[in-house]
């Protein structure tokens, strides 16, 4: 479990494809502090089990349905990726409960420079996720605790301030581009308990 408070930006430095099974190596340095392999990290807000610790990052396997939920499988070497460990018990929780499992792949629409900000505009892969979200309330976008500042019909609103345009790779954000989406997990069980109680 995480908080989706980023702790470090990591580069990708190798990724390949081989058959169902692709092999991801990420470069970090803050977080290779009390890792080891077998250890999970979440990695653009996916939680990945690290198969191999380097002394300059880590090397993980991504299974078909990693590959599938994800858009791990589109990184190349030099795409920035943020980095958390996992949430320690006794720990802050800074962001809000994040599992690190994408509910969906959403495509940034727009974003917009206000004043020292950003506003960020995200269509969503389908309807299905549309209950999971409420004006302010949190989501998880690559790994990033925010708040819903605005919602469409199949799209949601984000502002980022300027400490997340500089320390995640939020900053580096573009129409078009994919983005993992991790609603909060609250709000999920909420809505499955009520779909089994036929009040949905």
């Amino acid at each position: 479990m995480f908080t989706g408070i980023v702790e470090e930006l990591g580069t990708v430095a190798t990724a390949a494809r081989g058959g169902r099974v692709a092999r991801l190596e990420v470069r970090a340095r803050a977080t290779l502090e009390e890792t080891a392999v077998g250890g999970s990290l979440a990695v653009n807000g996916a939680c990945l089990t690290i198969v191999e610790r380097r002394p300059d990052g880590f090397v993980f396997e991504l299974g078909p349905e990693t590959l599938a939920r994800t858009t791990l499988g589109h990184l190349r070497a030099g795409d920035p990726v943020n980095l958390e460990r996992p949430l320690r018990f006794g720990g802050a929780l800074g962001g809000h409960l994040v599992l690190g499992h994408v509910d969906g792949v959403g495509t940034v629409e727009e974003t917009t420079r206000v004043e020292s900000t950003t506003r960020v505009r995200v269509a969503l892969p389908g309807r299905e996720l549309a209950p999971l979200l409420i004006p302010q309330g949190s989501v998880a976008v690559d790994g990033v605790s925010l708040t819903v500042a605005a919602l469409g019909d199949r799209t949601f609103e984000v502002m980022l301030i300027p400490h997340t345009l500089a320390v995640t790779s939020l900053g580096r954000l573009a129409p078009g581009q994919a983005v993992n989406i991790e609603a909060d997990v609250i709000g999920k069980y909420l809505v499955r308990s009520l779909a089994l109680r036929g009040t949905t």
